[in-house]
Formats: C-alpha cells, structure tokens, sequence
C-alpha cells in the first residue's frame, strides 16, 4: 500500500471521485452535503478553466451542453449552499463565481430522467446505509427522491455520461 502514495492517479478512479448529485441536497448527509460542495467548486473550477485536472470528467457534460455552462453550475452551487445555511452551516457565497441574481435565478433547468434519478438514489442509499445508518432509516421510506432545484425529471433512462454501475 506504501507504494501507492505519490503514484499517478488512474484515469478510471478519477471518475469515481467526483459526484454532482442530481438529487436534491436536502437528502445528503452532513459528510454528503459537504462533499458535494467541494465537487461542485472543483467542477466551478474545471469549467472556468481554472484547473488542469479532471477536465474529462464525465459528470461534466450536462454542464458543458448547458448554453451558460457557469451560470449553471453556479445555479448548482447555490442550491446546495442554500441546503447547508438551512442546517446552520457557513458555506461561503463568494467562492461562488456568480452571485445569486436574476440571471442565475433564471437560468435554464437541466433535464435529468428517472432512470438516473433512480440510480443516484440507490447508490445515496447503499452508501449511507453504512456511513449513516440513520439518516439512511429516515430516507429509506421515501418513495420518490426530488432532484436538485437546477433539475426538471423527465422520463428516461440512465445518462450516457453516468459511470457508476
């Protein structure tokens, strides 16, 4: 395990790192919530232009399609730092490129289907049945999870992008 450290990352783990939930915030865990924050900047980041690394990360198409792609995930951004100021947490806005305005009020909706909708609820289900057993007892019962308020849920299956199976 010692002679991993330092090694060059595989590009296939990269894309197992980073996770823009489609899922409303509301439904993350405090670790979840939070690390989904710090994705969120580092995709802010990618899309600015602002970083070399994970610049082939797949989770970033649907931002990339978007007509204002960082008008968009700053849309994101703003829905998962409004989730963490509900809970009492101090998520900075000003490392938010583009501040809570009309324009990113209105921005355009992305489409995200029911199958992938779907498959990050379960994957958010199987992680938190063990990484928080109650929070996953409190979710467990919902019947249909609410996306992110950037998305709209139209019929479909899994995105061509998605990688987790």
């Amino acid at each position: 395990m010692l002679a991993d450290i330092g090694a060059p990352r595989q590009p296939e783990m990269e894309s197992c790192r980073m996770r823009l939930w489609s899922l409303d915030p509301a439904l993350l865990d405090r670790q979840g919530l939070v690390a989904c924050w710090r994705e969120a900047l580092l995709a802010q980041a990618v899309l600015l232009g602002r970083t070399r690394g994970y610049t082939a990360h797949p989770q970033l198409e649907r931002f990339r399609e978007h007509p204002q792609p960082a008008t968009a995930i700053s849309a994101y951004l703003h829905g998962v730092r409004d989730e963490a100021i509900r809970r009492g947490y101090q998520f900075d806005a000003q490392r938010i490129a583009q501040p809570l305005g009309q324009r990113v009020h209105d921005t355009p909706r992305i489409l995200v289907t029911t199958g992938q909708l779907d498959l990050e609820w379960q994957h958010l289900l199987h992680k938190l049945a063990v990484r928080s057993p109650a929070h996953h007892a409190r979710l467990v019962a919902s019947e249909t999870p609410a996306p992110h308020p950037l998305f709209v849920v139209v019929p479909g299956g899994v995105a061509t992008w998605e990688r987790a199976s």
